[in-house]
């Protein structure tokens, strides 16, 4: 009896740990400091992290659950008429490829909190680009540490594939399942409360549906071989023989989009606006612990009725109380609810160290270049930004 609540205090830890660092991870950086007129602008040294996600909207919120649900039951059908090994095993490969990016960026993350922001933007920084007809084919940017960590980023992709469906590691499972979750609560951005409490009650409805109307939902988890879990083993000497316990990424990710929505609105809430400075976090807060009540009473009603549970039947509204009650108590629940996440716009240069390689066309594209822009003054400097980690370039045709 002792170890399965270990199992579980286990499980709940990963899925807790996985949305605490992707809200963090998710923060835009200190705002850019005003620069008076006739002043040149400074170097932006948080340029690399500036936020240009989109958001997702009300109305693509609506659509969510349906989509959800078309795809659900698509593989349902796949599975029951056509067999699962093919499927598995173009899904295993379709995993293991994207899961090597994951992991890259995820361990790039990690690295660089561990070394901190002075010493991580002391690093230079490397650019490749590829132009053809001054059209960009393809663009690069890292710091020298990053190559050093896609060996490292390889191994769990490589072990998940060569491993049988039965002797599959759950840790490497994990590993790949955290890396996803954490880069999908990095890049899934809700743009209001409003838009996270449609989503949270379209899923509602959708995870209670799907789980308790038909076995579609059961059927395709139990039958689905990818790492979009985690698990942790029911034997306290971390073996398989007792099975594991095992929670879905989607019940770590959709209530994780509404933590980071509350961590971003507190930060916006606070008079500096720096996340790398203390602020108040009190709907992030409360939204966390109720995400932990939340799913520890999914494992308890599970535990006692011995039958798999739809967890957002309480992930989700424990999460909408928690800023329901929050904004109550502060006296600010209309203004938190009509409050927009709205991305950055970039528009200063960066003047960061850095080294540019540039792959210039061959000479006849280059006199066919020419000719086709004689007359014309091209201008010296080609600027391209992306929100990802270290995708900032700043070259020199």
């Amino acid at each position: 009896m002792e170890e399965i609540f270990l199992a579980y205090a286990g499980l709940l830890s990963l899925a807790t740990l996985s949305i605490y660092a992707g809200a963090w991870g998710s923060l835009p950086p200190p705002p850019k400091k005003a620069v008076p007129q006739g002043q040149s602008p400074e170097k932006d040294e948080y340029e690399d992290e500036r936020d240009e996600d989109e958001r997702l909207s009300s109305s693509d919120a609506y659509l969510f659950p349906v989509l959800a649900s078309v795809a659900l039951f698509g593989m349902y059908l796949i599975f029951k008429y056509l067999g699962a090994e093919w499927v598995n095993w173009i899904l295993g490969w379709y995993f293991a490829l994207i899961g090597i990016g994951s992991v890259w960026k995820t361990s790039t993350a990690l690295l660089r909190t561990i070394l901190g922001q002075n010493i991580w933007r002391s690093f230079e920084k490397l650019n490749i680009l590829i132009t053809k007809n001054q059209r960009e084919l393809l663009s690069l940017s890292f710091r020298t540490p990053v190559p050093f960590l896609l060996p490292f980023a390889v191994m769990p992709s490589a072990l998940y594939m060569i491993s049988s469906a039965e002797t599959k590691p759950a840790l490497i499972t994990n590993i790949l399942g955290l890396s996803f979750s954490f880069n999908a609560l990095c890049l899934l951005k809700l743009d209001s409360f409003q838009t996270a409490t449609i989503l949270l009650a379209g899923l509602f409805i959708y995870d209670v549906w799907w789980v308790f109307g038909t076995d579609v939902m059961v059927k395709v988890a139990t039958t689905l071989d990818a790492p979009i879990k985690i698990l942790w083993p029911k034997s306290s000497d971390f073996s398989s023989s007792k099975g594991y316990t095992m929670l879905g990424l989607g019940d770590i990710v959709i209530p994780g989009a509404f933590i980071t929505l509350a961590l971003r609105r507190d930060l916006f809430a606070s008079s500096h606006k720096n996340p790398y400075r203390s602020f108040g976090k009190p709907y992030f807060t409360a939204a966390l612990v109720s995400y932990i009540l939340g799913l520890v009473t999914t494992m308890a009603v599970m535990h006692t009725w011995k039958a798999a549970q739809p967890a957002l039947l309480y992930l989700s509204p424990a999460c909408m109380l928690s800023f329901l009650l929050t904004g109550l108590l502060r006296g600010e629940l209309k203004q938190v609810w009509r409050w927009k996440d709205e991305a950055e716009q970039i528009k200063e240069n960066s003047t960061d160290k850095q080294t540019t390689f540039v792959l210039h066309p061959t000479k006849a594209e280059a006199e066919a270049e020419d000719t086709q822009l004689a007359g014309v003054t091209a201008p010296n400097t080609a600027e391209y930004h992306n929100d990802n980690e270290d995708m900032v370039e700043n070259t020199k045709n």
